[in-house]
């Protein structure tokens, strides 16, 4: 099953992120490229229309993540191998710290 998550920039829709094919892969939503006040949701990931595509989870996203004894509560509360990086943003990273949020939206497609 393809995986994936809206990333949300200050609660403005900015772009999606998925897992597919063996890669991740981070594109910034075309309405939010021509919005005039757009700000990338990172410096390491400049406002532009191609995507971004990693073989392992985006640096970035993969920061959104808990570590240390915050992750093992998340890995046992939902029973997430920490291994499996786009299922723990999907599930842990509706409510992050800062101005990105990332909401999972495999049930959508």
């Amino acid at each position: 099953m393809k995986k994936i998550g809206k990333v949300f920039f200050k609660d403005r829709l900015a772009g999606f992120i998925e897992q597919a094919e063996g890669e991740y892969i981070f594109t910034y939503a075309s309405e939010y490229l021509l919005e005039s006040n757009a700000q990338p949701i990172s410096l390491i990931l400049p406002l532009r229309k191609e995507p971004y595509r990693e073989k392992t989870m985006i640096p970035y996203f993969d920061g959104l993540i808990p570590e240390g004894w915050l992750l093992t509560i998340a890995e046992k509360n939902w029973k997430i191998d920490r291994k499996d990086r786009m299922s723990m943003l999907l599930t842990v990273c509706g409510d992050c710290i800062g101005a990105v949020k990332v909401l999972d939206a495999s049930e959508e497609n």
